[in-house]
């Protein structure tokens, strides 16, 4: 995330003028003001409810950083088509914070349902979409899925809704090549990789059981390989989470299945021009059950993640891989109290002093989930409940927790803000949280 952060470029600020900040409050976009860092006292502040009208709604895949602080995303629902997404940034302005948004996934064939950004080497914005684009033989005739690029106005734009150009890098068909994909991640040389799904050629009840892909930038275009089909063997099926690389080249992700059907860990290591599968580690339930989110690496190349059941309650784990080479499984904590917080999803994040940061989806005090931190002491973990959703300010943070250069955290919730939206229990939020 750092050195995705450090490529973004300067051309997405935007020049706010007192005209186009007039119109930013008229329509309610405004927001809650900030506490001021230099305390550093334990507050949470909600930077925008989302409302359902040009903001969107359902910001579920949490937030990405450029280097001047500011922040984009994505909603299930979109500012004119309510179900399929939109794409927004969410820019500090004096005292407060303001929402922008960038582009609506208005039909199928533009894609639908875009997932977690990241930024290119080039500055831009790039994403999948789970469901729409040409291939319509996928989702009961919703489309397949896309990889997307998403582009500023070449100059800056003084208009509070000014649309990015949004470029289709290649459409999911539903066969050999897979369907529904996620968050995709960039290499050292310019090419992405991510996952599908459902497709390619295992047997999975006619769906396929997934896939991870590579596209290379070719003549102006990309070129789409498939690195590995999953078989539902023990290597898993139905990949739902992104890709993390080693520095040695090596990919790292999760699955579902495998043999006892709780899932999977596994690495693709390049060789020779192919892709060899090893699965790292095989969840028992008591260990954990269905991983959730992308994996995190620590210095020394150690992976951590979360699953969302299973553990000593099946309540949900935090987990380490550990030892690269000889990979070494450790339960790190076991989620047992759902009014502590229960079900962990999305990536964790440390911070520089060797804590994790998480969030539940449910549980804590008031049942809308919690942010949660891990300490390292004498061989064990002690866990810390740092917030619990209320409603008013989001339930459901399901996206993962990024860090800003002054510790503090930002996400998302799905749901809540008790906005006067379109949207039963809220629309969702935009947070930060200062630890």
């Amino acid at each position: 995330m750092a050195g995705q952060q450090q490529t973004a470029a300067s051309i997405f600020d935007l020049n706010l003028r007192p005209g186009t900040m007039a119109l930013v409050y008229l329509v309610m976009f405004a927001t809650t003001i900030i506490a001021n860092p230099a305390s550093r006292a334990q507050t949470f502040t909600v930077l925008h409810a989302f409302t359902d009208q040009q903001d969107g709604a359902s910001p579920g895949a949490g937030l990405i950083m450029d280097r001047g602080g500011r922040l984009y995303g994505t909603t299930d629902g979109g500012f004119i088509s309510p179900t399929a997404g939109s794409a927004f940034k969410v820019t500090g302005s004096g005292s407060g914070w303001v929402l922008f948004p960038l582009y609506d996934f208005s039909s199928q064939h533009n894609g639908t349902g875009p997932g977690t950004l990241t930024f290119g080497p080039d500055g831009n914005l790039y994403g999948a979409t789970t469901a729409g684009g040409p291939g319509g033989r996928c989702n009961e005739g919703a489309g397949c899925g896309s990889v997307f690029k998403l582009q500023p106005p070449p100059t800056a734009c003084v208009a509070f809704l000014c649309s990015w150009t949004e470029t289709l890098l290649y459409n999911f068909t539903g066969g050999s090549d897979g369907w529904s994909p996620g968050a995709v991640i960039f290499d050292a040389a310019g090419n992405l990789y991510g996952t599908t799904v459902f497709g390619g050629t295992g047997d999975c009840g006619g769906d396929g059981c997934g896939t991870v892909y590579q596209l290379t930038p070719s003549g102006g275009g990309w070129t789409k390989t498939v690195l590995y089909n999953f078989m539902a063997s023990n290597d898993g099926q139905f990949p739902t989470s992104g890709l993390i690389f080693d520095a040695a080249g090596n990919l790292y992700g999760t699955a579902e299945g495998g043999n006892n059907n709780h899932g999977v860990l596994y690495e693709l290591s390049p060789s020779n021009g192919s892709w060899t599968e090893t699965t790292l580690h095989m969840f028992q339930g008591s260990d954990g059950s269905g991983p959730e989110g992308p994996l995190i690496a620590d210095h020394a190349g150690n992976l951590y993640g979360v699953t969302g059941g299973g553990g000593s309650e099946n309540e949900g784990a935090v987990f380490e891989l550990a030892q690269p080479g000889a990979w070494t499984f450790e339960l790190l904590y076991s989620f047992s109290n759902s009014l502590l917080g229960a079900q962990p999803n999305g990536a964790l994040v440390f911070d520089n002093a060797g804590n994790l940061y998480g969030a539940t989806g449910t549980g804590g005090a008031f049942d809308g989930g919690t942010i949660f931190k891990l300490t390292p002491s004498n061989g064990s973990w002690i866990k810390t409940d740092l917030h619990d959703f209320n409603g008013s300010d989001g339930v459901e943070p399901n996206g993962g927790l990024i860090f800003d250069a002054n510790g503090d955290l930002y996400g998302t919730a799905a749901l809540g803000g008790y906005t006067l939206g379109n949207c039963y229990i809220g629309c969702g939020t935009a947070w930060e949280f200062t630890p």
